[in-house]
């Protein structure tokens, strides 16, 4: 793909997500997620590979369905209460189709089986932006209209989403979709702390943000897409696979790493909120993801030595010092930075 069209395909990306972000008025996100979605498109299918194609073929389908359940949602609210303001989402009916219409394009339960097979069928920089940046939207409108959300609904979608997430990446050796399960398990924490602290929603999902950023240029570098590439990545790059373990057990909320802090103050405003037995479920959840980035840590660290004999047999692209000192600043950030946010 020519290099203006990919710097035009950014820019859309770009200022549809801003467009949505600094919108109140229902039409002017619509428009901004459409900027967004149809943007994307053509970046996913720029392989040229039937899986490529497929993948983009149902990243639009979701993304259509969802905003027909977004403009339905928005003009049933509209009719009740003659608003089209975000902030104003106070028919029950509206805000519960709109929080569903925000989860499918986010990639949440219910409807969230289009996110692993469109991360697996792209590049690993396309399903890291898919992951990162592709999420800001719609969490900045959950986030506004977080105040007329119903509790029970968003419970449900976050305890079902970290069990349906966790279970699905154990019996996965792609990466890709084991990161797309693991943003799932992300969404269903997000979504529990909505209702009642929506502060906490907003830095659980800066915090994922900042993990990924570094992990999925990493797994680019060293050429990982599967578990059998891991276990040999070693021999390619010893600083980066170090770096991309403890970003993984970072991401899968091992303390004291970044990504435990957020889950911490989730669990602590669900205690706070007298909602200890979900609390403690969603704790005995969030194992699972634990389970199977352990299982890659385990791999990679342990079954392999420094000098092992694949090491003469595996070809990889050489890995230059000026890429990993790219990806420092946003590794040391995502791994150590506990013990200097809390106070």
């Amino acid at each position: 793909m020519p290099t203006p069209a990919i710097f035009i395909l950014l820019l859309s990306i770009t200022m549809g997500t801003i467009i949505t972000i600094s919108s109140h008025h229902w039409l002017t996100a619509w428009i901004g997620l459409e900027m967004n979605a149809l943007a994307i498109l053509p970046i996913i299918s720029k392989t040229k590979h039937p899986r490529a194609i497929e993948a983009a073929t149902k990243y639009f389908l979701t993304q259509a369905v969802a905003s027909c359940l977004l403009l339905s949602s928005s003009m049933v609210n509209a009719w009740q209460t003659g608003s089209w303001d975000i902030l104003q989402m106070t028919n029950p009916l509206a805000s519960a189709t709109m929080l569903v219409a925000l989860t499918m394009k986010a990639g949440a339960i219910p409807l969230h089986f289009w996110l692993p097979e469109v991360m697996q069928g792209c590049t690993l920089y396309t399903a890291m932006l898919i992951s990162t940046w592709q999420k800001i939207a719609p969490m900045a409108l959950m986030y506004l209209m977080s105040n007329h959300t119903q509790p029970l609904i968003t419970l449900t979608l976050g305890i079902l989403s970290t069990m349906f997430g966790g279970w699905g990446g154990i019996n996965q050796t792609q990466l890709r979709k084991m990161m797309a399960y693991s943003s799932i398990t992300n969404l269903g924490w997000a979504l529990m702390a909505i209702s009642f602290e929506p502060n906490t929603f907003a830095i659980n999902i800066l915090m994922y943000i900042l993990m990924m950023m570094p992990t999925f240029p990493i797994l680019a570098m060293t050429a990982t897409k599967t578990l059998k590439n891991l276990s040999a990545s070693w021999t390619t790059s010893p600083t980066g696979t170090t770096t991309l373990m403890i970003l993984l057990l970072s991401i899968a909320g091992l303390p004291p790493l970044t990504g435990f802090l957020p889950k911490l103050l989730i669990l602590n405003e669900l205690v706070m909120q007298n909602l200890t037995p979900i609390a403690t479920m969603t704790a005995m959840t969030s194992l699972l993801n634990l389970v199977f980035y352990l299982r890659a840590t385990y791999m990679t660290t342990l079954l392999n030595s420094p000098g092992s004999a694949t090491s003469t047999m595996k070809w990889r692209s050489p890995i230059t010092k000026t890429k990993l000192t790219m990806l420092a600043p946003t590794a040391i950030f995502s791994t150590p930075a506990l013990p200097s946010i809390i106070p």
